[in-house]
């Protein structure tokens, strides 16, 4: 079952989603989608090149709205000491170093 309207979301989920962000929202009764796309596009300016897995948004202790969110880690990249270089992969290699590191000789316990 798909549920189109922001508030309805809310109500029936608990939580909505919005550009594929889980916006989930504690204290604040009256949010439309609109104040919620404005809070995710603020974080987004700030984080222009990660991804906003979710958003939950309350009101702080002095009155103000507080937003919470996670960040999508990067992606993680395996850096390895080959033939004295410190490389993640070998397709910048030329032949000659690619020929090195096939023929060296691994050493195991």
């Amino acid at each position: 079952m798909i549920i189109a309207d922001f508030e309805t979301q809310l109500a029936v989920k608990g939580f909505a989603e919005i550009d594929g962000t889980k916006i989930t929202v504690n204290g604040v009764p009256d949010i439309t989608e609109g104040e919620a796309r404005a809070y995710l596009k603020i974080i987004k300016e700030q984080y222009p090149k990660d991804i906003i897995k979710s958003l939950d948004i309350g009101y702080a202790e002095d009155g103000n709205v507080d937003l919470s969110y996670n960040i999508k880690p990067p992606p993680f990249q395996r850096i390895r000491r080959i033939t004295g270089y410190l490389v993640g992969t070998l397709d910048r290699f030329n032949n000659a170093k690619r020929a090195e590191e096939s023929q060296r000789v691994k050493h195991s316990l």
